[in-house]
């Protein structure tokens, strides 16, 4: 049997700052997922470089930017990944986004705290924390998503 395996880096909130951990901790993944409040250009063009990038916009991007939408949505190695910023949520939590979307893994920004919640039936929310600048007391971070045969599982990872 010949298992495919997908590793896909996951960010959110780098706010215009991508910090310098993030390529060594992105090695080898085969596609970024950006879940908004890029700050940029300059930030996609620089995660571009380790892999393919996907990326929503947040509440600090332009709507109308046209490499960043309002939400995307896509299948990976069996899995359903959708990923949106938060903000239209409101308060976004765990709860709320495995409630409004219908995804396997749903992931999410905006809040800046990392979390990673299983719901009943397994289905996963996921948010990796914020990539830029330090804000509050909490610890940069970003998640690997590693998804075989047809199973996602989640690594958040300190950029500290």
């Amino acid at each position: 049997m010949n298992l495919q395996v997908y590793v896909v880096g996951v960010i959110a909130d780098t706010h215009g700052l991508l910090r310098p951990e993030v390529a060594a901790r992105f090695a080898g993944v085969q596609m970024i997922l950006h879940a908004g409040d890029v700050g940029g250009a300059a930030v996609l063009k620089a995660l571009s470089r380790i892999a393919p990038v996907e990326a929503v916009y947040g509440n600090v991007d332009d709507p109308h930017d046209p490499s960043l939408a309002r939400q995307r949505t896509m299948e990976i190695g069996g899995v359903t990944i959708h990923v949106s910023h938060g903000h239209e949520l409101g308060s976004a939590t765990p709860e709320l986004v495995l409630s409004r979307y219908a995804a396997d893994v749903v992931i999410f920004g905006h809040t800046h705290r990392a979390v990673m919640v299983r719901d009943g039936s397994g289905r996963m929310a996921l948010n990796p924390g914020a990539a830029g600048p330090r804000r509050f007391e909490l610890q940069p971070s970003v998640a690997r998503l590693t998804i075989a045969d047809g199973v996602a599982d989640v690594e958040i990872i300190s950029l500290t």
